[in-house]
């Protein structure tokens, strides 16, 4: 286990977008340091690849690539890479991907310093770099088609048609490798400044890709796709607590038999770049390594899937042999079996734990506190809930009466909150929300449902000047608190 979890600490969730002002990095040094001072170690947020067309992280693009929205404008133009620019009445996202384009232009013709650092780590990453960006500007080309669409030479990706893409797309190449390039560059920076305060990023690794992924185009065979490169079948969930029809999610499956002959290659490639990234890695979605719920691609809701074998140990092995276990969390929510517990449990993973599903009436609930164990994550809730806020305004009369005496009396919200920091769990992660006391409005996703989610921003005129103080000392008093190192 790394640091993070053979001792005792807290974090909070607030995923990059929700940074307050342009919702990117350039947001991430005072957030840091409001962290540093309530007494945190440990920040979690969510997927940061190239996000789907309705914002979604986990409708993930790629395996490797960072999400161009995040890269912050202000440092680009303190570097000299871009000049001021008054901002004009064109929408934000808009705006910043001209800024960016005419950063990464300047960048791809700088002959000094920064110019050969940029050269030398797109040769470094060529392995994944040179058919993301080959992917990202056929696309662009073609309208954003996806890429079962395209001519079949590049569909196909005929040796002769890609050589001739490359050429006629040359300089559009090199300008979106400049943006992956400053992409990695500011995460390097933000890893570092976290680092210096003593704290921790915590990632989050989505089980499945976009059908248009690059990756999917790249290695075909390792996806259940047709001839023509569409699915076969959909990844989704059953009926279950958020949605009485399941979940369609509508990525593609894996062709788990394709993974095995090579030794899960693409998987401990994936797994790499992302811990360079993260200190922590949440494997969402992990009870698909033991059973997945498959669902015709035709299927008009989850309910027509079934259940099918993962990879499981097979998968796991190599992994952890490869790059420990220290660094992932299994999330394990929803319907899990025993054997999904032993796969996590024969491979020492930390498992999650949620206070929001705790309180059924049952006193063996695994998410109530005194059955949780050490080695686990605790959550007032997750990305995928209401607030807390939120969920206890919507609780029926029993089960508020319930919650209230298991918590001794008193406020429902605070007495929640302590009772994650008093829990046995060496880590526990509370969303920024639960820390403001925000309501339903303050969403971050409904699962399900598309549109509408991934907008909540954070304000600093929501956060008390007195709030760090009073999480710190919540933090030092449930032996919680860690120091920056000196």
């Amino acid at each position: 286990m790394t640091a993070s979890l053979t001792r005792r600490a807290a974090g909070v969730l607030l995923h990059l977008t929700s940074l307050p002002d342009t919702g990117t990095i350039a947001g991430a040094k005072r957030f840091l340091d409001w962290l540093s001072s309530a007494g945190f170690s440990v920040w979690q947020m969510l997927p940061v690849g190239p996000s789907g067309s309705d914002g979604s992280p986990y409708y993930a693009g790629s395996s490797h690539g960072g999400n161009p929205q995040l890269i912050d404008l202000d440092a680009l133009a303190a570097s000299g890479l871009l000049r001021a620019t008054k901002r004009g009445p064109e929408p934000y996202r808009d705006w910043h991907a001209q800024q960016l384009a005419r950063a990464a232009t300047e960048l791809a013709s700088d002959r000094g310093a920064e110019g050969s650092a940029f050269r030398d780590w797109s040769q470094r990453e060529r392995g994944w770099l040179a058919d993301f960006v080959l992917h990202a500007a056929i696309g662009a080309r073609l309208e954003a088609r996806p890429w079962w669409q395209w001519p079949t030479p590049l569909k196909d990706r005929d040796p002769t048609a890609l050589a001739q893409a490359r050429q006629d797309l040359a300089s559009e190449l090199e300008r979106l490798s400049a943006i992956q390039y400053l992409f990695h560059s500011q995460w390097r920076a933000l890893r570092a400044l976290a680092a210096a305060r003593g704290i921790r990023l915590f990632g989050d690794l989505p089980m499945y890709l976009a059908p248009d992924a690059v990756d999917v185009w790249a290695h075909r065979e390792l996806f259940e796709l047709d001839a023509h490169g569409r699915p076969t079948a959909v990844a989704g969930v059953p009926p279950d607590y958020f949605s009485a029809d399941g979940q369609l999610w509508g990525n593609p499956l894996y062709r788990w038999p394709e993974h095995g002959a090579t030794g899960y290659a693409w998987w401990l490639e994936r797994l790499r770049g992302q811990l360079d990234l993260f200190d922590l890695l949440r494997v969402d979605h992990f009870r698909a390594l033991d059973s997945y719920w498959a669902v015709p691609a035709d299927a008009a809701t989850a309910r027509e899937g079934r259940w099918l074998p993962g990879p499981g140990r097979a998968f796991l092995e190599p992994m952890i042999a490869s790059i420990g276990a220290e660094a992932l969390v299994a999330e394990d929510l929803g319907d899990i079996t025993a054997s999904v517990e032993r796969l996590r449990d024969d491979f020492d993973l930390p498992g999650m734990r949620v206070l929001q599903f705790a309180f059924d009436g049952n006193s063996d609930n695994p998410h109530l506190p005194h059955n949780w164990r050490r080695h686990a994550v605790g959550y007032t809730g997750t990305h995928d809930n209401d607030t807390t806020a939120g969920w206890l305004r919507g609780l029926d009369p029993a089960t508020r009466a319930e919650l209230s005496e298991y918590l001794g009396g008193g406020p429902l919200l605070p007495g929640l909150i302590r009772a994650l920091l008093a829990s046995v769990a060496q880590l526990v992660v509370v969303p920024m929300q639960d820390l403001l006391g925000l309501g339903s409005e303050a969403r971050m996703n409904r699962p399900g449902t598309v549109g509408g989610n991934w907008l909540w921003r954070l304000e600093w005129t929501d956060v008390p000047g007195e709030l760090a103080a009073g999480l710190a000392a919540a933090v030092n008093r449930y032996g919680r608190r860690t120091r920056a190192p000196a």
